[in-house]
């Protein structure tokens, strides 16, 4: 794998969209993502008022909110949970997370998510994040 530099300018860019509902990597950084093979994306939330929850086995999650304000509920247990297919295991999804604690983000804050934690996160308003995967060390 070779070092690969991502300008400022590349970014504003990528963020310069207009919002659209729902929930998606946005383009055309999710492209170049994928080509270079780089563990991270731009997720765009937008009147996302519910979302599945999650548990990744052997990869952390590190967020950074770009743009917007976007509430997640960490730890507890999934509730209605089933193995997410093509997973091979390592994902296991669920309609929500019961006891979890709640972490509201705003432009400029971070938060790690440890691999095997169960999260989810939604938000009214439109939100952006830069989202780092780590495998577990």
């Amino acid at each position: 794998m070779d070092t690969v530099f991502i300008g400022k300018e590349y970014i504003e860019q990528v963020l310069a969209c207009q919002p659209t509902p729902g929930k998606h990597q946005l383009e055309p950084l999710k492209t170049f993502a994928a080509e270079k093979k780089l563990p991270c994306g731009i997720l765009e939330d937008s009147a996302l008022l519910e979302n599945e929850a999650e548990v990744h086995a052997r990869v952390g999650d590190l967020w950074y909110c770009l743009q917007g304000e976007v509430e997640f509920i960490c730890g507890g247990e999934l509730t209605d949970s089933w193995v997410r297919e093509g997973s091979g295991g390592n994902e296991i999804a669920g309609k929500g997370i019961k006891n979890g604690t709640t972490h509201v983000l705003k432009a400029g804050d971070w938060l790690w998510i440890p691999p095997g934690e169960p999260h989810t996160h939604t938000t009214p308003g439109t939100a952006r994040l830069m989202i780092i995967k780590v495998p577990q060390v």
